[in-house]
């Protein structure tokens, strides 16, 4: 099991962020008190994403975070309610999948099922 992907995010982008990833599923935790003024937390599920605060974020350009949604068709509703329009891939190993970006530039694939699940 992963558990977390840090993505580095300017301040000012962690609210949208947070409120990009409650639409699969994740909510907001508190970072251990050491971390509390370096990053916000949010989880799902014992995974945890972590948006380090940074003012000049790296963004990688192909690397990217991969979250399975059991309630794929839902999920791709929520977040075109909300102004991301998943863009559609070519299944693999029978997943229905897209990419979809989160308003600080990070890459995430949205799955209906993992790797060898189904």
């Amino acid at each position: 099991m992963l558990a977390h992907v840090a993505l580095e995010t300017r301040r000012s982008d962690v609210e949208a962020c947070a409120a990009f990833w409650r639409l699969l599923g994740f909510e907001r935790v508190e970072p251990p008190a050491s971390l509390v003024d370096r990053a916000a937390w949010l989880e799902r599920a014992g995974t945890q994403i972590h948006l380090l605060y940074a003012e000049d974020p790296e963004i990688p350009r192909q690397g990217h975070a991969a979250v399975v949604c059991g309630d794929y068709d839902q999920a791709l509703d929520r977040l075109r309610a909300h102004g991301h329009e998943p863009e559609p891939r070519r299944e693999h190993w029978g997943a229905r999948r897209c990419f979809v970006n989160d308003p600080a530039g990070h890459r995430v694939e949205v799955m209906a099922f993992a790797p060898g699940r189904r």
